[in-house]
């Protein structure tokens, strides 16, 4: 299989898996619902945010419109690079990490555009799929959904300690989705792996010798 279509599937499959598990919990869940998986470190917690990845959010309907036009100019330089890296013949790692990224955004970046238009709410009542009426949110304006919540330590702070004494403890608190997994999997893979042939080698050059 070419280096070119080993991206193109993984970029496939992980927007298939992200967008079948969005619209699984935005069709079965209201917000709020939440599954334990594995006891009480890993639950299916359904929220969704107008954000950044893990909830992250800033500026209200104006940083959603200025996010999401982010992400498409993000997308577009990154599909520049990732053809460009292709073309090249670039090591394997490096490309499949870039695709990683890249199928992480673009899959957020369907929530943003299209989810507002083509669902109903989900605060009180399960979103209906093409509601009569239109949907909650303008193109560019829906919500991104999470549901991946990994509460590993779910504790209080002593209550000596100043500030935080007694307050509630979690890590890893934030909730966040495939997207986000594949977004921070591929940074983290470029940066621990690929960060000679991401930013190109350094070489020294020796000084020449004088008699």
């Amino acid at each position: 299989m070419s280096l070119r279509n080993k991206s193109i599937l993984l970029i496939i499959l992980i927007l298939f898996v992200d967008q079948c598990v969005k619209i699984w919990i935005k069709t079965h869940m209201v917000i709020g619902d939440e599954y334990p998986v594995f006891g009480n470190w890993f639950i299916i917690h359904y929220t969704e945010n107008n954000g950044m990845a893990f909830g992250m959010e800033f500026w209200g309907k104006s940083g959603k419109l200025f996010l999401s036009l982010f992400r498409i100019a993000a997308i577009s330089a990154i599909g520049y690079f990732l053809i460009k890296l292709i073309k090249q013949n670039a090591k394997m790692g490096l490309v499949l990490g870039i695709s990683a990224i890249m199928a992480g955004a673009v899959g957020n970046l369907l929530d943003s555009a299209f989810y507002g238009l083509i669902f109903s709410d989900s605060l009180t009542e399960v979103a209906k799929f093409l509601p009569v009426g239109g949907g909650y949110a303008s193109f560019l304006h829906g919500r991104v959904v999470d549901m991946l919540y990994f509460p590993i330590i779910n504790t209080t702070y002593p209550g000596w300690l100043p500030v935080f004494g007694g307050k509630p403890f979690v890590f890893f608190s934030p909730v966040f989705n495939i997207a986000d997994s594949a977004i921070t999997t591929g940074v983290f893979y470029l940066l621990i792996f690929e960060r000679k042939q991401l930013f190109g080698n350094q070489e020294k050059v020796e000084k020449p010798k004088t008699e």
